[in-house]
């Protein structure tokens, strides 16, 4: 039976640090005062996230670093509880039925925690063993999958020796290994050569093709645009968007986003900006009067116009950087800042 996600209000407050792949880029600079006793400091991953991902779909969650997908995640594979909310995997609330959650379920964290005394083939038969695989089923699915990783060469070999995207490929197969209905991939091609990155993507669609759900975390807008079906952009623990990539960046103002920095502009500049003819949008940022953010219908052709209304009002034009509709601008609008911030 295909299985889906699904969570509600979903939160998760910290008191300490969050662990490794929970909780992002969190951290504390305070000290504490000798002989005071300091509260506890309080760090809200999630703040009320509500998420469904439909049996079959492959699901994006994207943000930048802190931004609670590794969080959201962890409370998923019941690896973090949370502290309100529910969260669902198929018809299995997460924290009510664990024993059959981990069973529907595949997970490959950020970092690969791979057994570095055993070799690549004994840590996929151990993992089926794990989950009660027959040894001839476990023999045959191993082979596969080291084919279709393309380590057969490697199998026989202690994984101490293997490079990061040799050890990342063989955590998304021992996380494949028996078959999840469910698979989670938390920063998938972090660190991996542009061919490794294809032939990962091309393995996580064939594997939604025999009708797996996937929910992958990221900041790389190109993977999210070229595997995702729907994707969730969060940041500081909510959803501030949600739809088809496609839906996503039309929902962008004007879709081109003109990054504008200027020797020091004027108000009445940005007001004469606002009046070109396809300007949806005009923002000042920064703090210093020399930066602002034009969000058109066109790009290229209102550099001139652009250009023409600095010189009259005696303003240097210093630069000017063109984007075309994509979800890097949709995350800008939304929060002022980079995905990858």
């Amino acid at each position: 039976m295909l299985a889906g996600i699904k969570t509600r209000d979903l939160r998760k407050v910290y008191t300490s640090a969050p662990p490794l792949a929970a909780g992002g880029g969190f951290g504390f600079g305070a000290t504490r005062a000798k002989g005071k006793k300091q509260p506890k400091p309080q760090i809200v991953a999630l703040d009320g996230l509500s998420l469904e991902v439909a049996p079959g779909e492959i699901f994006g969650l994207l943000g930048p670093n802190g931004a609670g997908k590794s969080t959201t995640v962890g409370v998923l594979t019941t690896r973090v509880r949370p502290t309100g909310g529910q969260a669902w995997i198929g018809e299995h609330d997460v924290w009510a039925e664990q024993v059959a959650v981990k069973r529907l379920i595949g997970v490959v964290q950020q970092r690969p925690n791979l057994d570095f005394t055993l070799t690549a083939r004994e840590i996929l038969l151990f993992h089926g063993a794990y989950f009660g695989i027959d040894s001839r089923v476990r023999a045959e699915r191993a082979e596969k999958l080291l084919d279709r990783f393309k380590l057969t060469d490697r199998a026989e070999q202690m994984v101490r020796g293997f490079s990061g995207g040799m050890m990342q490929r063989l955590s998304i197969a021992r996380a494949m290994m028996h078959d999840p209905q469910v698979l989670f991939l938390d920063e998938p091609s972090a660190g991996l050569d542009p061919q490794t990155r294809l032939l990962l993507w091309e393995i996580i669609r064939e594997y939604n093709q025999s009708g797996k759900t996937i929910l992958l975390t990221t900041h790389n807008m190109e993977e999210a645009d070229a595997l995702c079906r729907r994707l969730a952009i969060i940041d500081h623990g909510r959803n501030i968007a949600l739809g088809t990539p496609a839906e996503l960046k039309a929902s962008v103002p004007g879709g081109y986003l003109l990054r504008l920095r200027f020797g020091q502009h004027t108000p009445e500049l940005l007001q004469r900006l606002q009046g070109l003819a396809g300007v949806r949008e005009v923002r000042a940022t920064g703090n210093d009067n020399n930066s602002a953010d034009i969000y058109a219908d066109r790009g290229g052709s209102l550099v001139s116009e652009i250009a023409n209304l600095a010189a009259v009002a005696a303003v240097e034009l210093c630069d000017v950087h063109i984007s075309e509709p994509s979800l890097e601008n949709l995350f800008l609008h939304h929060t002022g800042r980079s995905l990858r911030d």
